[in-house]
């Protein structure tokens, strides 16, 4: 028979068992998505040598950085329940802004960054105040932003292309130079992915965006600060992308208009395909960066095969259908073996 001291206890392991049981589900999504991704790359090099030689490997993990960079930007947005889908837009924008002040001049890495960055929170903020403060739905602030931006970025450019000999030596340097054989973009990303993984997990306020994502209305009422946050989270999406558009003009040189374009829903099927759940809540930017360069290895398995570049999206779809209804399928067991523990408490009162 329970007593009323024994309650305490027995909620306490209840809540521990649950969240372990939470870790549990999505360590396991992690770790299914890992070995989906050692067997394409092993199938693919079985098929074809070159894929793992050392110049195919250092294509992989290039083209998977910026892809990566977005996909933890975008799980901070996610995980409290909203979404951006203006990232692809602002990876344009300061693409291309970046060129214009970094072409024919001797302006330093450093400086081109920041002013990518800057630009990114400039959005980002916009963004972040409308859902956040204006409480307009997310998908419409960020569809808007998506198409303004663009807009922007069109009516700027006036069909300009910025080529690579214009832009100085360092900038390029950054997108082609390596230490140790290893590219810098993939450190870079890696370095960022390592520090937000941190900050999510041993700060409060990391962990208020996940309580912000499980339910708002339990949040609000235990003190924290929603809008603050959330519009914090859309500044940290912001920067994130437009720190990528200058990434992206290192790496490329050449940048027009429409940079990174269609790059939103990408961005979004990784971070699902990943466990980050799209109602919010649940995930981890690990597993984000494991969707990322899932679908990344994907593509560049497909042209190593010479398959039809057509698949590419309709795996991804695919992908990011079977990844929603597991969200589901889990949330809805989870509830019911929650609900079954509780009740079982009660009768043990």
């Amino acid at each position: 028979m329970t007593t009323l001291l024994d309650r305490p206890a027995d909620a306490g392991r209840d809540e521990r068992s649950a969240r372990s049981l939470v870790d549990a589900v999505f360590r396991a999504r992690e770790i299914s998505i890992a070995g989906a991704l050692a067997l394409l790359v092993l199938g693919t090099w079985i098929s074809n040598p070159r894929f793992l030689d050392d110049q195919g490997v250092k294509d992989l993990l290039l083209n998977a950085s910026i892809l990566v960079l977005l996909a933890v930007g975008q799980s901070v947005v996610v995980v409290t329940r909203n979404i951006d889908l203006s990232v692809g837009s602002v990876v344009g924008l300061s693409a291309f802004a970046c060129g214009q002040f970094a072409a024919g001049t001797d302006h330093g890495v450093l400086t081109v960054m920041l002013l990518g960055t800057a630009l990114g929170v400039g959005c980002g903020l916009v963004s972040g105040a409308l859902v956040s403060f204006g409480r307009v739905p997310a998908l419409v602030v960020t569809l808007g932003m998506l198409y303004i931006i663009q807009g922007l970025d069109y009516w700027w450019a006036q069909g300009e292309q910025i080529s690579a000999n214009d832009i100085p030596e360092p900038v390029l340097d950054l997108g082609s130079g390596s230490v140790f054989g290893i590219p810098y973009l993939p450190l870079i990303a890696l370095a960022l992915l390592a520090l937000t993984a941190y900050y999510l997990r041993s700060y409060r306020s990391g962990r208020e965006l996940y309580a912000i994502g499980s339910s708002p209305e339990a949040a609000r009422l235990a003190g924290v600060p929603i809008r603050r946050r959330i519009l914090a989270a859309y500044a940290f999406s912001g920067a994130v992308a437009g720190f990528a558009g200058a990434l992206w003009l290192a790496r490329f040189g050449t940048v027009v208009a429409d940079n990174a374009h269609g790059w939103e829903l990408t961005v979004v099927s990784a971070v699902v395909v990943g466990g980050v759940a799209i109602t919010g809540g649940t995930g981890t930017v690990w597993g984000a960066a494991l969707g990322a360069l899932l679908l990344t290895t994907i593509g560049s398995a497909l042209v190593v095969l010479k398959v039809d570049a057509f698949w590419q999206g309709a795996i991804t779809g695919a992908l990011l259908l079977a990844a929603i209804t597991v969200d589901r399928i889990v949330s809805l067991r989870m509830t019911a073996a929650l609900r079954k523990r509780s009740a079982r408490h009660g009768n043990g009162a």
